[in-house]
């Protein structure tokens, strides 16, 4: 059975071949392929958390508005209900679901950011 390789894989494996060949590099280059390995590893995040931080922000906020629903759509009836003031920093719940969605989007991110008084 051929197998080829997952889309992840092939992200990384660019971004090794940009960091091989990036001390050949006269500086401004060297920069632009350092921060495109820095994208790269994004994408390969996204492509490897992205879909269960999406599942998990769609669970909560399906949680919290009482219905299902597409992730955009969710959200955007969120923005939209806290705008109005359906919701607000007390409603139950509101904080800790935009917690959650939030910390999982940093992973993907920024995985080396840790919040004030985590260690």
């Amino acid at each position: 059975m051929i197998t080829h390789p997952r889309t992840e894989e092939l992200v990384q494996a660019v971004a090794i071949w940009i960091d091989q060949i990036r001390p050949q590099l006269d500086p401004r280059e060297a920069f632009l392929a350092r921060v495109a390995v820095n994208v790269l590893s994004v994408v390969e995040r996204e492509l490897t958390l992205g879909p269960a931080a999406d599942a998990r922000a769609r669970a909560a906020l399906a949680d919290l508005l009482g219905h299902g629903g597409d992730l955009t759509e969710l959200n955007s009836e969120l923005c939209r209900r806290i705008r109005e003031g359906d919701f607000t920093a007390e409603s139950p719940g509101l904080l800790e679901a935009l917690r959650t969605i939030a910390f999982d989007q940093l992973s993907i991110d920024q995985p080396k950011y840790r919040p004030e008084g985590s260690l």
